[in-house]
This record gives structure tokens, sequence and C-alpha cells, in this order.
């Protein structure tokens, strides 16, 4: 681990370091990115902007570091999906487990992916390629799964699998981020993830769950 001007940090530093993260992280969740300044972060974890200035160039900085870290975990989103079966029950059980799981990913990261898809919407290809590391380590698999189902016939050759994958994956993103909007619309958590893993069920296999 190095400071800005390229110095290797002790293990204080290191801890100054990650305490800065997780104010800047804390104040995130309650303040929009833009209005969050240098000072404000020194100030919460205890320390000086010139402090802040040693580990982090500036707050967009620090920010794609968090976003880094979380990307790094949301490509543990594979495990969702590692051999894992899409026939019979087994099929219905995994739609449900990636629903939950794609959405508890979501729910708490909620506020550095805010930051990540306003970054990757104004065309910061720092920002989009994390968001494609994510979203990647579930839309390769589920192609994966798709092709292996046309392989044995159960599946239609008409289905594009790449595009099959990237269409769930960008529903299951959209979903996720729209989390609390669902409440507005009468639609309890406990509704939403059976009808949403229904949909991933009917998309990936072409046939109503065996439940």
């Amino acid at each position: 681990m190095r400071t800005v001007d390229g110095r290797v940090a002790g293990r204080r530093g290191q801890a100054t370091r990650q305490k800065l993260l997780d104010c800047l992280s804390e104040m995130l969740s309650s303040s929009p990115y833009r209005d969050v300044k240098v000072i404000d972060v020194a100030r919460k974890a205890g320390t000086s902007p010139a402090t802040f200035y040693q580990y982090f160039p500036d707050v967009e900085g620090a920010v794609l570091e968090i976003a880094e870290q979380m990307a790094t975990e949301g490509s543990q989103l594979t495990a969702l999906l590692d051999g894992r079966s899409w026939v019979g029950k087994a099929g219905w059980a995994t739609s449900q487990e990636l629903v939950d799981g794609f959405l508890e990913f979501w729910r708490r990261n909620d506020a550095i992916l805010r930051v990540v898809d306003l970054g990757a919407a104004e065309g910061d290809k720092r920002f989009y390629k994390l968001r494609m590391k994510i979203l990647n380590s579930v839309n390769n698999s589920l192609a994966d799964a798709v092709t292996e189902l046309q392989a044995k016939g159960k599946v239609d050759k008409d289905v594009s699998p790449a595009a099959m994958a990237g269409s769930i994956v960008a529903m299951l993103a959209a979903v996720a981020s729209h989390q609390k909007g669902f409440q507005t619309w009468g639609v309890k958590q406990a509704e939403l993830k059976p009808n949403l893993a229904l949909l991933v069920h009917l998309g990936v296999t072409g046939k109503k769950p065996t439940k």
C-alpha cells in the first residue's frame, strides 16, 4: 500500500487510509456524491485534508477505490450460478437464489452503486468498466447456462444466449436499483423476489418452473 507520492504506507497509515474510505462510504449513504468534500471526509475521520491528500488525489479517486473493492466483491456473484442446474425443481431454486443474492448485493452496496451508475451514465470509462465487471460475473454464467440447455435440446436454437443473458442481467440491475420504488407501487419485497425469479427462469429455460 503506497501513498500518492509513492511512499510505502505503514500499519498506522493503512489504518488511517481505510478509516477515510469507511467515512466516505458512510457519507455517500446520506449525501449526494457531488456534495461530499475532502474537508468533510477528513473531519469525520478525525484527521486533516493534508492527510487525505497523502492517500488519494481527490474525492473521486477515493470513490473509485471503494468502487474497485465493491466490484471485486461483486465478481463473486458468479458463485450463485457455478455448477448449478436449471432443470426441474433445481432450476427454480437456482433462479430464486440468483435473485436473492443479486438484490442483497445491490442493497448492501446501494450508495456506491448509485455513484458508479452515475459515472457510467456520464461516460466515465472507469466507472463503466467497474459496472460491467459486476454484471459480467452473472451475464457470462447465464449465457453459458442457455448455451448448455440448447446443446441438450431443452432451449430453442433460435434463442441468442448472449442477448438473453444480457437482457436478464439488465433487468436484474434495473430492478435491484429500483427496490425502494416498488413500495410506492404497492409491491412488497416478499412479492418482488418470486416474480423476478419467475422471469429469470422463463428467460433461461423458456419454461415455467417446477415448484
